[in-house]
């Protein structure tokens, strides 16, 4: 086995990399950040979503365990101080994962300019820049609305507790191959008409933005932003690769979101 490592900069992830590496070596299991079996990331959901970004092109044949060092993360699943357990784990390893969906963006241009295909682990956004967000959207082929308003936001079920929900959406069970559509301040009067509600997309169903003119968009992709100029349509679907995690015991969804969003209602 090949583990790689990456930590944010805080004081605290650092140290726990550190101590890390040291046990990795103890336990002889190989550090390897270019061909690596395993990325285990230090610090928080954000710092995974960075290696996840930054491994993309290997995700068939990696899995990815999360180390947290502050506060609670969905995507980590163990804590800084369980450092010796999780090298036993991994010494015991026998490749088990859980694998979950992943949101495919493809961009088309006008002209004959190639388009650009990414994938997002947690969520995709649309936004037009300096403006309101004017676009048609279907589901395939069939025409659902006139969209008009800051903008869309499609997430992955493991990204639902994220920027999805503080915008309305739902929280989907990581296990759900679906893709979920959220409106940004749509505009809703007598004139303009959206759904404005969320709408959850079956995994044989694609997204399609599509504008009466080019646009220059906001596009962001995790934490990533980046702007597109002549934007003619834009595609959301379930991606064909998907994210695997290692997953050495097992750590209930819904308790995750009970403990993030509600805490000790008791108290």
């Amino acid at each position: 086995m090949k583990v790689a490592i990456q930590n944010n900069d805080k004081e605290i992830s650092v140290e726990v990399a550190e101590k890390l590496k040291e046990l990795l070596q103890a336990a002889e299991i190989e550090i390897d950040p270019t061909n690596p079996d395993i990325l285990i990331t230090i610090g928080g959901d954000g710092t995974l979503l960075s290696g996840f970004h930054r491994y993309a092109h290997q995700l068939d044949t990696l899995r990815f365990i999360g180390v947290h060092t502050g506060r609670l993360g969905f995507y980590t699943d163990w804590r800084e101080y369980e450092l010796e357990s999780l090298v036993e784990s991994l010494k015991n390893d026998d490749g088990q994962y859980v694998a979950y969906p992943l949101l495919d963006v493809s961009v088309v241009y006008e002209g004959d300019r190639q388009e650009n295909n990414f994938l997002a682990l947690n969520e995709s956004t649309i936004q037009k820049k300096g403006g309101t967000l004017v676009s048609d959207v279907f589901i395939n082929e069939d025409h659902f609305e006139r969209f008009r308003g800051d903008g869309i936001c499609v997430s992955t079920p493991t990204g639902s507790t994220g920027y999805n929900k503080s915008v309305g959406g739902a929280v989907l069970h990581p296990s759900l191959e679906a893709l979920q559509m959220a409106e940004i301040a749509s505009i809703n009067n007598r004139v303009f008409r959206t759904l404005s509600s969320p709408l959850v997309i079956a995994k044989d169903e694609e997204i399609v933005i599509k504008s009466s003119e080019a646009q220059e968009l906001v596009l962001t992709l995790d934490h990533i932003t980046t702007t597109e100029t002549d934007v003619k349509e834009i595609h959301m679907k379930i991606a064909e690769e998907s994210v695997r995690f290692a997953r050495y015991r097992h750590m209930h969804f819904w308790n995750r979101v009970s403990d993030a969003f509600i805490g000790d209602r008791y108290q």
